[in-house]
């Protein structure tokens, strides 16, 4: 006899990655229980760069607003090499970009997602944490165990491990997770400091010895507050004890599996430590003082053969582990987790095609590969290591040129688009990977004429200028994707086939995704809006037909992370309906069944 499940989706680990798997889960209105082993959020500032494709994520969530109200500016970094003048790194996005870089304690990004999660009634089961899990073809059987001892078994759909380095879930699945580790250890602290360097800047300043390598070091980040820094350093041979068992996870206990990585459970850095590296480093005479919290954290780089087995799926820091070079680490986690659940919902509600789970790894892996070989050569060479132009370099840390062409469930680049064969990528850029021409086009870079923009698989850039018919001001894209689903973005040009054929292309949708679709037009700003009954803006800027590349009718599906899953010109109801069929089930028809998911069952 089947067991009744007591929540749609468990998710275990209730950092900045699984309250925002939780929280997009409930946006949905999936069913959901989050749990943590810990009595209280920590007071850490582990993680705290934001980029800016993450911004741009809680912006279609619907809860940016709070995120940028508490955090900082990162406007760039000053380099200081060996006393030498500062080189100034300038964090500057194209005007296209909507967001830029920020600094963000991580206390305060959990507590930002902890209440969007409670606008749903949803909160973080504290001191419970996940002990085992077994699954099978209807569902997953998870035992957890209250601070007390007392044990519940609880039986729902799917499991999500966000339980860190040391990941149960990971473990309990048999996942591989090959690397290796770093040998410095580091500092972290969270101090206030009285130099007069400019506001919004972090810094770096080395020192290389005779040999020209690095041999010391230290990494200042700006943080809400007057002289506020977390910085960072190499840890003195005092404080180093290689042999002691990481903290790691938020949760400084030992772990016991070799993984050394995260927050170290033994003796903590007092201010004097702090103050004596910036005795050495420093590029001005200064105090610290005001010290928050202190701790050694040990590095390692490792990722998982595969995100999932069945119906149980680990994101973030389970999946990968790696330097913090240029904040990677949080942010990929949470992109990981708005990947994956946008598909659970589809799951759980009976709409997901055979496969569509499956899409998670395909999509996700290659950029968490991509990721930690990355930060591993910048931690080793520094960011010198990759010769790209400046604005590449800039786009590729902001995330934005994350491409998944090659996915399952998007069409191919070129299948469709006016221009095919002058894309400009080279070829398929392969799911995850950074397609420079595809890809920065995506991101709003270098897509200026017909045939250019975005392809199947690429980030859907934002655009202002946009004018309804009722509101008196412009909007830009985003207003109109954000808090939303799928939605068929249909480009219409002036003359009579400027609108004509969107209602068809609204039935169908429609109809292939059982009324899962939003469908909004936007026409050239001297088209009439009298071909449709959809809601309509004009492109009064020209900016969307200049960063889309489109000069034609055009249709577009934007999934609801934000990428697009087709690009159709001429627009044409079969082809739409033949890429919603690689997504969405037929008739409503739950057919994601354990088979069809992300592997063998069972751990």
């Amino acid at each position: 006899m089947a067991r009744t499940y007591t929540t749609d989706v468990l998710v275990a680990g209730a950092g900045p990655v699984g309250l925002t798997a939780a929280g997009e889960l409930r946006r949905h209105g999936v069913g959901c229980r989050i749990v943590d082993r810990l009595p209280a959020r920590l007071p850490f500032a582990k993680a705290v760069g934001i980029q800016p494709r993450t911004l741009e994520v809680w912006d279609r969530m619907g809860l940016v607003r709070d995120a940028l109200d508490a955090s900082v500016p990162m406007r760039g970094q000053l380099v200081y090499d060996n006393g030498a003048e500062p080189v100034r790194i300038e964090l500057v996005m194209p005007p296209e970009v909507p967001y830029g870089f920020a600094a963000l304690p991580q206390y305060e990004t959990e507590r930002i997602l902890e209440a969007f999660l409670g606008r749903f009634g949803t909160r973080i089961e504290r001191s419970v944490e996940l002990v085992s899990f077994t699954q099978d073809a209807g569902g997953v059987t998870s035992v957890l165990r209250a601070a007390d001892g007392t044990e519940e078994e609880v039986r729902s759909r799917y499991l999500i491990g966000c339980d860190g380095a040391h990941s149960i879930v990971r473990k309990g699945l048999g996942l591989t997770f090959e690397g290796g580790a770093f040998a410095d250890g580091y500092m972290l602290a969270d101090v206030e400091v009285d130099w007069d360097l400019p506001a919004g800047y972090g810094v770096r300043a080395m020192h290389r010895g005779a040999d020209g390598a690095v041999d010391d070091v230290l990494v200042g980040i700006p943080l809400p507050g007057r002289g506020r820094y977390r910085m960072s350093m190499l840890v003195p041979p005092e404080l180093s004890d290689a042999g002691r068992a990481p903290g790691g996870d938020r949760t400084s206990r030992t772990a016991g599996d070799g993984v050394v990585h995260g927050l170290e459970s033994g003796r903590a850095p007092a201010l004097p430590d702090i103050q004596a590296v910036l005795d050495r480093l420093s590029p001005r005479p200064v105090t610290a003082s005001n010290m928050r919290w202190a701790s050694v954290f040990r590095i390692s780089h490792r990722i998982v053969d595969r995100y999932g087995d069945g119906r149980v799926f680990v994101a973030g820091d389970a999946a990968h582990i790696h330097p913090p070079t240029g904040a990677q680490g949080m942010n990929t986690g949470i992109q990981d987790a708005f990947n994956l659940a946008w598909k659970l919902a589809l799951a759980v509600g009976g709409a997901a095609r055979p496969g569509l789970l499956a899409s998670y790894d395909a999509e996700r892996r290659p950029v968490g590969e991509e990721v930690v070989g990355r930060t591993v050569r910048h931690a080793a060479e520094g960011v010198q290591a990759d010769p790209e132009d400046p604005v590449t370099l800039l786009l590729r840390e902001a995330q934005l040129l994350v491409t998944y062409r090659g996915s399952p469930i998007v069409d191919p680049p070129g299948d469709g688009s006016d221009g095919d064969a002058g894309d400009g990528s080279g070829g398929d850029a392969g799911s995850g990977a950074d397609g420079d021409a595809g890809a920065g086009a995506g991101a709003g870079a270098g897509a200026g004429s017909a045939g250019a923009g975005p392809r199947p698989g690429d980030r859907a850039p934002d655009c202002g200028g946009l004018t309804g018919p009722i509101a008196a001001y412009p909007q830009r894209l985003y207003d109109l994707l954000r808090e939303r689903g799928h939605v068929l973005l249909l480009f219409g040009t002036g003359g009579p086939d400027g609108a004509a054929g969107f209602d068809a292309l609204a039935r169908t949708a429609r109809a292939r995704t059982g009324d899962r679709i939003e469908i909004c037009a936007v026409l050239a700003a001297d088209a009439p809006a009298d071909g449709t009954t959809l809601p309509v803006h004009h492109d009064t800027a020209g900016e969307f037909a200049r960063l889309y590349g489109v000069d034609r009718p055009t249709a577009f599906v934007v999934r609801p992370d934000g990428y697009l899953g087709a690009r159709l010109c001429p627009p044409d109801p079969h082809r739409l309906a033949a890429h919603l069929e690689a997504v969405f089930a037929p008739n409503g028809q739950d057919s994601a069944s354990l088979s069809d998911l992300a592997g063998p069952a069972g751990p």
